[in-house]
């Protein structure tokens, strides 16, 4: 973006400014900030002409190489490991419900729900993933997803694919997952302690993926901590109430039908607190 110019507001193919939608003054100002933080440094914005997208992956153009190359890094060993330990982890039944997961997951979030402040948001799925198959088995649903979505969508940059996959796939996942585990294992074991927990983790999820995109594109010169850190919580944190709610509803389902497939779901305090592995 040149100088003079920073009345315009050209899109991102990937929607990763999900919290400058229009909308709300307090956003506005901030949006506004970010606009003229570009403008004075000529930076120029890569994408097309809607900026309405209020989903998390990072387009080209955003993140320095540095920081894209660790991001590949980093999701590539995960999934490697993922794919290694589903041999032994993921069991038959749920064989089935890894592509189902994966195809809920994928087109949920093609789907937007309103928000605060004039703007929307959409599903993520994290949380909802690692409970129901194992966080790893998690991680794989979100690889597959991801993929699918940049390459065939234009979802996210290819050059970005790896921060991408770390922010929802791993840390989504892992993090999501890690604060289901402490509040159900330190709660008595019942259907609506196990929901709560859920919802929990599923809000977490959501705040965790924000929070690292925006340290991403802080650490990539691209918008100071400062301005962007607060603006992806602050809108995550509405969305992930959403996202909540969507899991605990999609699980209150799944566990009335077959809750003999919920790789999280035990029948016992016991056997919940035995410390088993998560994945």
């Amino acid at each position: 973006m040149r100088h003079g110019h920073a009345g315009r507001r050209p899109g991102d193919s990937g929607g990763v400014f999900c919290f400058f939608c229009s909308g709300g003054r307090a956003k506005g100002q901030l949006r506004d900030r970010v606009w003229y933080y570009f403008a004075r440094r000529n930076i120029t914005v890569p994408g097309n002409s809607s900026w309405d997208s209020t989903r998390m992956h990072i387009p080209d153009g955003f993140l320095s190489a540095p920081v894209a190359a660790a991001g590949y890094a980093a999701s590539a060993a995960v999934v490697a490991l993922a794919f290694k330990r589903s041999k032994q982890t993921l069991e038959e039944r749920q064989v089935p419900l890894l592509g189902v997961t994966t195809a809920f997951v994928f087109a949920a979030q093609m789907l937007n729900f309103p928000v605060a402040m004039g703007t929307s948001g959409h599903f993520l799925g994290a949380a909802l993933a690692a409970v129901l198959l194992r966080p790893l088995n998690g991680c794989l649903v979100f690889a597959t997803v991801l993929v699918v979505q940049c390459l065939l969508f234009a979802d996210g940059g290819l050059t970005a694919l790896g921060a991408n996959m770390f922010n929802m796939g791993v840390v989504g996942v892992l993090g999501g997952y890690a604060a289901f585990r402490f509040v159900a294992v330190m709660l008595p074991h019942s259907r609506r302690n196990f929901l709560f927990a859920a919802a929990l983790g599923s809000w977490l999820s959501v705040v965790a993926s924000a929070s690292a995109c925006a340290v991403e594109l802080a650490v990539s010169g691209t918008v100071p901590l400062g301005l962007v850190l607060p603006a992806m919580v602050a809108v995550h944190a509405v969305i992930g109430v959403g996202e909540a709610l969507i899991t605990v509803a999609t699980l209150s389902v799944i566990l009335a039908a077959r809750p003999d497939v919920v790789g999280e779901w035990h029948g016992t305090p016991a056997a919940l607190a035995s410390g088993e592995s998560p994945s």
